[in-house]
């Protein structure tokens, strides 16, 4: 697979698949411009190289075609005061106005297209859809890390009708980095897996007991884990198909010599809202009537002391529902102690999705190594399954 600094792009126009994904409040302005930011070191290359920019992207899932407040025409401020040129705007991706405006283009130069997934043959990964849009450019490049794991006409289709094609700085910076924790990890190497439901990460969990020396669980999978062996969980989120599952893990992970530590606490709640009343309690002994929403004190001491002198973190998942803040700190205290690691000498990746918004809320996004910008493209990645967005690449 090229990548973006095999090529000079003086003359060229290239076809850019970005990952503009980013969320808009009420009045249509972008809150977080991280998705923005990471691109733009793969777009300044090429218009230093003399080249031209035609961006394509998708914008939230619209489901009967065009909606203005999907439209991508309500992020130009942002990209053109980023490039510190004005951007110009297509109000189509494909059509006479692409076209034109992709025919018009000269060296210098960026064009935004209008949202791809107004058309549903985008997802569809429909061929003579993915034809037109590689007609607007001389060159391919996928930088979109978040969408790889997706066989969509932007993502994979319309790299097959290019000779020249590549990944930019983006997909390139992600891949290496998977590979660093996955192949290259220096040690002890800690995996911190979260979320509510082991049943969306047991391929990874799976994967990682071949290579971790310890592996941190929390969150709402625990609790299937606690109840598997014996313990008394009140109303916690439980899988119930999945406690013979978690039995084996607990099993393998022993036979493999990895150290798999469980929360040994939580704070609990009477119902499932940030003012509902708080206890907290060990994790074998949780009251019916109660819910586990957040690892505990104790366990968050445990696991902090465990993080800060590992050599690799992988982390993914929150520990808590921490969207309430009043069941957010046990993931908080995670972050501050990768951070730490971090300090200390560590690499730290962030898996995309939940951690990756707990940790740039905090304001650590510079204080750790790698925050991925894919959520379910690196966990699929890391499981060992091909992504499509990227083998379409590989000539």
């Amino acid at each position: 697979m090229k990548t973006i600094s095999d090529f000079n792009f003086e003359g060229k126009k290239a076809l850019i698949r970005v990952d503009f994904n980013v969320p808009l409040n009420d009045q249509l302005d972008v809150t977080d411009e991280t998705r923005i930011n990471a691109a733009i070191p793969t777009l300044k290359k090429i218009l230093d190289d003399g080249g031209s920019v035609i961006l394509m992207s998708h914008l939230g899932r619209p489901k009967n075609g065009p909606e203005n407040k999907f439209s991508l025409k309500h992020i130009i401020p942002n990209l053109s005061a980023k490039l510190g040129i004005k951007v110009t705007f297509a109000d189509d991706c494909i059509g006479d106005s692409a076209k034109e405006e992709a025919a018009n283009l000269q060296a210098g130069g960026v064009l935004l297209l209008e949202n791809v997934r107004f058309y549903k043959e985008e997802t569809a990964g429909d061929e003579s859809f993915a034809k037109e849009l590689a007609s607007l450019g001389d060159i391919y490049v996928n930088d979109a890390f978040g969408t790889a794991h997706r066989a969509h006409a932007s993502t994979t289709i319309a790299a097959h009708f290019f000779s020249e094609k590549c990944c930019g700085f983006v997909m390139q910076q992600e891949l290496e980095n998977a590979q660093k924790v996955l192949e290259n990890a220096d040690r002890p190497f800690t995996a911190i897996m979260g979320g509510a439901k082991i049943s969306d990460k047991i391929l990874i969990i799976e994967k990682l007991l071949d290579k971790v020396d310890h592996l941190i669980i929390g969150g709402g999978m625990s609790y299937t884990f606690f109840k598997a062996i014996g313990g008394q969980i009140g109303n916690s989120l439980v899988e119930e198909d999945k406690l013979e599952l978690a039995k084996e893990l607990i099993t393998k992970a022993k036979e493999r010599g990895v150290d798999l530590q469980l929360p040994k606490d939580s704070i609990l709640a009477d119902d499932f809202n940030n003012e509902a009343n708080k206890l907290t309690a060990d994790n074998y002994n949780i009251p019916d009537g109660w819910m586990g929403l957040d690892i505990g004190p104790e366990a968050g001491e445990v696991f902090s002391s465990v993080i800060e002198t590992s050599k690799t973190v992988l982390w993914n998942g929150p520990m808590g529902v921490f969207e309430m803040s009043n069941f957010a700190e046990g993931t908080n205290q995670i972050a501050k102690a990768v951070v730490k690691a971090t300090e200390n000498g560590g690499f730290s990746l962030i898996g995309g999705g939940d951690s990756a918004a707990a940790v740039n809320n905090l304001g650590y996004g510079e204080k750790v190594s790698y925050v991925s910008t894919g959520g379910g493209a690196l966990l699929e990645y890391m499981e060992g399954k091909v992504l499509p967005g990227v083998a379409a690449l590989i000539t």
